[in-house]
């Protein structure tokens, strides 16, 4: 288990220089060829909030409530999920939170992960998601998506509260590393010291 907290040290640090890069990087024209994670890009078209979800989520002071996931359709014919921000669950289904007409967006490419063996299925007939489901997508808009979503960047709006990515993020795998090894080495002096015993 220590070794293994060890390699996983070495993803969350690899995983923090690819935020930093990101977050640092000048915005691109969105383009499908783009497969670089956290990169900043900008984009010009439309949003179809007839088909947008309501992803469950959890804002920065832990309460629960919606990402809206927008699709996008750009100029040049590509079709993206927009990931606009968090709200709460009474917000849901509120023609406010669609109150924009921008027509450009810049934010930060995130990959879509598979969905993990611990979340529910999503409930599409109650628009109440999960994981985010390219294949459910396409049936439901009939279009195929990029398997990246962009998260918005955009000051000027409050609602829905676009999600801040930092490289704050919880890599606690080294003091991990050393409980589990300390627990090892302990476990074998315990045994060593029975075994003089007998």
């Amino acid at each position: 288990m220590g070794t293994w907290q060890l390699y996983r040290l070495q993803w969350k640090q690899d995983l923090i220089t690819q935020i930093d890069q990101g977050l640092k990087s000048a915005p691109i024209k969105y383009s499908n060829k783009i497969i670089s994670d956290y990169q900043r890009v900008v984009l010009n078209g439309k949003y179809n909030f007839k088909n947008q979800i309501y992803l469950y989520s959890l804002n920065a002071k832990g309460q629960p409530g919606f990402d809206v996931v927008t699709p996008f359709q750009t100029i040049e014919g590509y079709y993206i999920l927009i990931n606009r921000g968090w709200i709460n669950k009474e917000m849901k289904n509120n023609p406010k939170i669609d109150l924009t007409n921008n027509k450009k967006v810049q934010g930060l490419l995130r990959k879509i992960v598979k969905k993990n063996i611990f979340k529910p299925e999503n409930d599409i007939k109650k628009n109440i998601w999960f994981s985010i489901n390219l294949k459910q997508i396409k049936e439901i808009t009939g279009k195929n998506f990029s398997n990246y979503v962009i998260f918005l960047e955009d000051n000027t709006i409050s609602m829905p509260a676009p999600k801040k990515i930092t490289i704050d993020v919880p890599n606690n795998h080294l003091k991990y590393a050393i409980t589990w090894y300390s627990i090892s080495i302990s476990i074998l002096f315990y045994f060593l010291y029975f075994r003089k015993q007998q």
